[in-house]
C-alpha cells in the first residue's frame, strides 16, 4: 500500500460521500442513535482498521461516532486513508446508518 502523500485533487477525484478533507484529515461523523450501536461500530471499525494496519481516531459519544483519519507517517492522508474511509463507509452502510460532514 502506497505511503505517498496524495494531493488535494487526488484527494478529490476519490470522491469520498460523507467525508470532509479539513486540516490534512478526512472526518465524518455516524449518527448511531444510542451509545449501544457506536459501540458495535466502532468495535466494527476497530476490526478492520487491525486488519488495514492503520488506525483511526474515533470520539464514542453517546449518539454518534466522530471519525478523523490522517497518515501521520507522512503529514497528511495517504491511499491508506482513502481505502479505510471506503471500509468503514460499508461498515456504516450495512449498519443501515450513514456518514455526515455536519453536526445536525
Amino acid at each position: 500500500m502506497s505511503t505517498e502523500k496524495l494531493t488535494e485533487q487526488q484527494i478529490a477525484d476519490a470522491e469520498l460521500s460523507g467525508w470532509v478533507n479539513q486540516q490534512g484529515s478526512l472526518q465524518t461523523r455516524i449518527r448511531t442513535g444510542d451509545f449501544e450501536t457506536g459501540l458495535a461500530v466502532v468495535n466494527a471499525i476497530g476490526a478492520t482498521a487491525g486488519e488495514m494496519n492503520h488506525h483511526p481516531d474515533l470520539d464514542l459519544r453517546y449518539t454518534y461516532v466522530a471519525i478523523r483519519l490522517s497518515s501521520h507517517d507522512v503529514g497528511g492522508l495517504t491511499e491508506r486513508d482513502v481505502r479505510l474511509a471506503r471500509a468503514i463507509g460499508d461498515i456504516a452502510a450495512n449498519a443501515g446508518l450513514a456518514l455526515t460532514t455536519t453536526d445536525d
